[in-house]
């Protein structure tokens, strides 16, 4: 499998990049205290650092929102998924569990102000390619409602768009015996390919820290 960048994408935001991990022999499994203890209090420390109404001062919310007006998506109605999350969080609404997986890939776009996705790599089809979404491009969300991302950026293999930094479908979650995953990390392009590199390397090690495996390859897939 490869993940590219399509040109028409990499016109509009040339310096735009995606982390690109994937996992073999990993073991979903309910959180662990010990991950929900980390997060409860990361997500304590984030309410006192930071506030509801100046949640643009985060530079991740800042640089997606402004990525989002350049590919002509309004991010006010179309939130890049980690702003929702951390505007979730910071309205004092509790930390969402769903599997250890998902859990940590959640965690990781909080605290890096940054859209992941995590995929169960048995239900894709062929290359990925990370594109603007066509008419075409319709599929039930994770939050229960059919999305239709014509105009926005999505993940797309031989079926059809999967993924996108705003919500990911039901076709493509990782569950509990899921084992072979994919996860991807949509950069800002303000981020140096140095600061790109740590934030994998971090992922990564977190990962498979929680949830075991190896990292079967880790690479920076760049516009241009």
């Amino acid at each position: 499998m490869t993940v590219r960048i399509s040109p028409e994408l990499a016109e509009i935001l040339p310096s735009f990049a995606l982390g690109v991990l994937r996992y073999t022999d990993v073991t979903v499994s309910p959180s662990p205290k010990m991950l929900q203890g980390r997060i409860n209090l990361f997500v304590e420390s984030l309410r006192l650092e930071h506030e509801l109404s100046r949640i643009n001062e985060i530079e991740g919310v800042t640089q997606w929102r402004s990525g989002f007006k350049r590919l002509g998506i309004d991010p006010s109605r179309y939130r890049p998924s980690s702003e929702a999350l951390l505007r979730r969080l910071l309205q004092g609404n509790p930390f969402f569990w769903i599997n250890s997986a998902v859990d940590v890939n959640n965690f990781l776009s909080v605290l890096h102000a940054l859209p992941y996705g995590i995929y169960d790599e048995a239900k894709l089809e062929g290359d990925v390619v990370c594109r603007l979404g066509q008419a075409s491009d319709v599929y039930e969300g994770l939050n229960g409602r059919d999305v239709h991302m014509e105009g926005k950026l999505v993940l797309a293999d031989e079926l059809g768009a999967f993924g996108s930094p705003i919500v990911d479908s039901k076709r493509t979650p990782v569950e509990e015996g899921s084992t072979s995953l994919m996860q991807v990390i949509f950069f800002h392009e303000q981020l140096t390919p140095e600061q790109q590199q740590e934030i994998l390397g971090s992922t990564a090690r977190m990962f498979t820290e929680i949830n075991g495996g190896e990292v079967r390859s880790s690479i920076i897939v760049t516009a241009r």
